[in-house]
């Protein structure tokens, strides 16, 4: 009977699951909506590491367990849920096109699954060590990024650096086939010295990983530089984790304990070791980390006190001699443990995690930063939980921090119907709850000072059509940066998107957000709070025209108030050409974009193609043409010297820069203007050897 039905789904599904290699990563618009709420981008690219690899050694669906499929980070809990349940019952499957008989499995989340992963028979797990140091992938990496012209007082400001205006990144990374990973990372920021000064040993900033999962018992070992992630992000997550976006189900954090890090970010990691055991349903999951911190320390001389920690730093510059003093100047201890018990179905675990600083951190004594981590030693402790019964899925975490301070948040994920798809989301978080290196599904950037409620509903009424909607309404109970009383907010998403075949991908959507914020020309003392309203409207339109040539274009606007007094517009128009010839070495995309906006609040955000493992998500302001030019070169075993078959080289080059027109006033935050208005060049090369 399941042959019937593997024949039947493989005959409908020939043409709908189509499968093209993706050029950019998957979360393209997730990272555009958090670069816009937190003004910054990530340095984190381990998503996109993992995903590449995939696509050359793809995840067999019938062993991969349930860590495999929440570290491709594509799919929702409850649609794992349910295939591990379709896999148990009825056996491994037969073809990838059998995924469309799983209950909550949508043809969308089908063809983005598709490029990594296969179906296959199972293969015995090589668990002995020393056989993993053999036949796996060898990468090396080498980065060049320069800005090569600016702007006046742009090069001013780089002229009081110490360093050369050059960007470098080396990585070596190794890696069996995801069970045997290790590597080194060197990175130094444009403005810091390289093999002088205060950086005689070269790079500022040296990452080194060793990281081994499924030795018998040992679910998961690291050495070296690894992430943590308990529960839903209350107490601890370090890895990539999204909030509110056009994909209005990824609201649960989703990965095994322990990730390994060889990303060039300074921050959000640990270093020491770590491990996972698992014993049938039971797991546990310990770790040390011993590591320097970048922080602003500071003392009375007049009362002679001793320094105490103002603000912990984590930019990772370190191109003058102010932020030299602040580099690597306070040493932090973490431990932490996570104990789980699990089935198929459902799963409940308790997390601790604590801190040990050689400075206490004291806060600022500004009225928001009242209830701020005050001394040396912190801890958080959580309950999380998860059930899923036919097609609902539940879950959430339960926090307190050492002072006893509550954190709290619940989930829900439904299959309503086949074509409806539900997630809500409830957090209550004290206005005095506090942690570090923590990211939960809320508002504000860390999980503090919050009470709202999410909802958000996938609709596919019929073949190629699908809408996406969200609202999300919040409270803070207690003062926040900028905003000098409680406040509250909304924000809600609609999306549309047609999908009529594998050429053409159009999307359409529309967004509103409305949040409090101090009043700036109010009379001295302290300033009332006004609200602050933000609509974006985007169309955006993926054409492929054959196989070689792909074209994209977007049409943004966006309305910005702030009470009656002060409103903006914003207009942005790009278009992208990608040609990838079958059978030829090279491959390029450029992009020919104009912005105008009436000032910096008006600004809009767009995802930028550079190099592999490596974009940008600038704020576009003002009145200015931008053009991005990226050039690609593969040599590989067909072009190189014959004795060298397995070797494959990667030769990457992006240019981009921004053109204003003559006259062009650049008056509001001139610093991130002279950011903008410069030409970009980066150089990389990648060596792999399988």
């Amino acid at each position: 009977m399941k042959w019937s039905l593997v024949i039947w789904l493989v005959a409908q599904g020939m043409m709908v699951l189509a499968q093209e290699k993706p050029t950019t990563p998957v979360n393209e618009q997730q990272l555009e909506m958090q670069a816009e709420r937190d003004e910054g981008v990530t340095d984190d690219d381990s998503q996109w590491q993992q995903l590449e690899y995939l696509q050359k050694h793809p995840l067999n669906l019938n062993a991969a367990s349930e860590n495999d499929l929440k570290n491709l980070r594509l799919l929702t809990d409850l649609q794992i849920s349910n295939f591990l349940l379709y896999r148990n019952l009825l056996g491994p499957l037969l073809h990838v096109n059998e995924l469309q008989a799983v209950p909550a499995w949508d043809v969308p989340s089908i063809k983005r699954l598709l490029p990594y992963v296969t179906v296959s028979d199972q293969k015995n797990i090589v668990e002995n060590l020393g056989e993993r140091f053999k036949n796996g992938e060898q990468t090396l990496l080498l980065r060049l990024a320069q800005t090569v012209s600016t702007s006046g007082e742009a090069a001013k400001t780089t002229q009081s650096y110490l360093g050369s205006a050059a960007a470098l990144m080396v990585r070596y990374k190794y890696n069996y086939k995801n069970l045997l990973q290790f590597g080194i990372t060197g990175d130094k920021d444009a403005g810091e010295q390289f093999f002088k000064g205060t950086q005689k040993n070269g790079f500022d900033f040296y990452s080194f990983h060793f990281f081994a999962r499924k030795l018998g018992i040992i679910q998961s070992l690291a050495i070296g530089d690894f992430t943590v992630g308990f529960g839903q992000g209350l107490i601890q997550w370090q890895g990539m984790a999204f909030k509110k976006s056009a994909e209005v189900l990824a609201v649960k954090r989703q990965g095994a304990p322990l990730q390994p890090y060889n990303s060039a970010g300074e921050y959000n990691f640990h270093r020491g070791i770590g491990v996972t055991l698992q014993k049938k349903d039971l797991q546990f999951t310990a770790f040390g980390s011993f590591r320097k911190l970048n922080t602003n320390l500071v003392s009375d001389s007049f009362l002679n006190s001793p320094e105490y920690i103002s603000s912990i730093i984590t930019t990772g510059y370190h191109r003058t001699l102010a932020e030299l003093n602040d580099r690597n100047n306070v040493q932090c201890i973490t431990t932490g443990a996570a104990l789980k018990l699990a089935n198929s179905r459902s799963h409940i675990g308790i997390n601790a995690v604590q801190y040990q600083l050689s400075k206490p951190l004291q806060p600022s004594g500004r009225a928001y930063d009242q209830y701020a981590i005050n001394g040396r030693n912190w801890s958080n402790y959580s309950v999380d939980y998860s059930y899923t019964f036919r097609n609902m899925h539940v879950y959430g975490e339960m926090a307190v921090d050492k002072l006893l301070n509550r954190a709290i948040i619940n989930g829900l994920l439904a299959s309503l119907d086949p074509k409806v798809d539900l997630a809500i989301v409830y957090r209550n978080i004290n206005s005095r709850y506090q942690s570090l290196f923590s990211n939960a599904f809320t508002e504000n950037s860390l999980p503090v000072n919050e009470n709202g409620c999410y909802a958000g509903l996938s609709i596919r009424p019929v073949a190629c059509w699908k809408l996406d909607v969200y609202m999300d309404v919040f409270r803070f109970p207690w003062l926040k940066y900028q905003v000098n009383a409680p406040s509250d907010g909304h924000e809600y998403l609609v999306q549309l998107a047609y999908m009529p075949n594998k050429y053409l991908e159009m999307y359409t959507r529309f967004r509103q957000e409305t949040k409090s914020i101090n009043e700036t020309d109010s009379l001295p003392g302290i300033s009332p709070i006004v609200p602050v309203t933000r609509l974006n409207w985007r169309t955006h339109i993926n054409f492929r025209l054959n196989k070689t040539i792909e074209l994209r274009s977007r049409v943004e606007t966006v309305w910005y108030a702030r009470s009656s007094k002060q409103k903006e517009t914003g207009f942005l128009f790009y278009t992208d050409i990608y040609v990838k010839p079958a059978f030829k070495p090279w491959f390029f995309n450029a992009r020919a974009q104009y912005v105008e906006t009436d000032n910096y609040n008006s600004r809009i955000y767009a995802f930028e193609n550079t190099v592999l493992y490596n974009f940008s998500i600038p704020p576009l302001f003002n009145k200015a043409f931008r053009y991005i030019i990226n050039v690609n070169y593969r040599l590989t075993h067909r072009t190189v010297m014959q004795q060298s078959r397995n070797l494959n080289c990667l030769f990457s080059l992006s240019v981009a820069q921004t053109l204003y027109p003559s006259g062009t006033s650049i008056e509001s935050a001139s610093t991130l203007s002279e950011a903008y208005n410069r030409l970009d060049a980066k150089l990389q090369i990648i060596l792999t050897r399988h």
